[in-house]
């Protein structure tokens, strides 16, 4: 007689597996959460985080082995409100990774994936499984978001981390210089 193979290894297995003194982990015992989307969203990838200085930063790529960082080569000075922008090359999954900073703080991160080496789909469960589904989602990109830091999951496979507040002062610099230029519009055209 035949006998499936799982039977025969049930009875397979030592006795002491089964034994009264093994202690048996439920899921409603403390400890390491196992529940999809428990972490809060996070501004923070491996030693970069989002607030950090550009010397920070500096140290933070040079040490880090998934970038080919080359020091003040890849540091530029944006003049038009004294930002600065890093841009470096990556090693291994990464291609390029690019960094905003405004008044000396990093307000953006953004991580180009090497496609070759890794694929939408699992950069996508694994940023579910970690934050939750997304607050919003398109065939352009998947976002989570919690009013303070953004972070979003972009084609082409892009990974991109936000300061909301930083970005939201922005914008609002932004509108006030457009309603400013709407005034000096008007003005000109009374003129006439």
């Amino acid at each position: 007689m035949k006998r499936p193979l799982f039977f025969l290894a049930l009875f397979s297995f030592p006795l002491w597996v089964f034994s009264q003194e093994t202690e048996i982990i439920l899921p409603t015992q403390k400890g390491p959460s196992i529940v999809p989307g428990s972490e809060p969203l996070s501004g923070t990838f491996r030693r970069l985080r989002l607030g950090m200085s550009l010397e920070e930063l500096k140290e933070a790529l040079a040490a880090d082995e998934l970038f080919a960082f080359r020091g003040d080569p890849d540091v530029s000075f944006l003049p038009v409100k004294e930002e600065n922008l890093v841009e470096t090359a990556g090693l291994s999954f990464i291609r390029r990774a690019f960094f905003q900073l405004r008044e000396g703080r990093v307000f953006i991160m953004a991580f180009r994936l090497d496609p070759q080496r890794m694929d939408h789909y699992s950069v996508f469960t694994s940023l579910v499984r970690k934050y939750g589904e997304p607050a919003s989602l398109n065939p352009q990109e998947a976002v989570w978001e919690n009013g303070e830091i953004r972070v979003s999951l972009e084609r082409p496979l892009t990974v991109k981390y936000l300061d909301m507040t930083v970005f939201r002062a922005i914008l609002g610099e932004a509108r006030a210089e457009e309603s400013a230029e709407i005034f000096r519009r008007q003005g000109f055209l009374n003129d006439f």
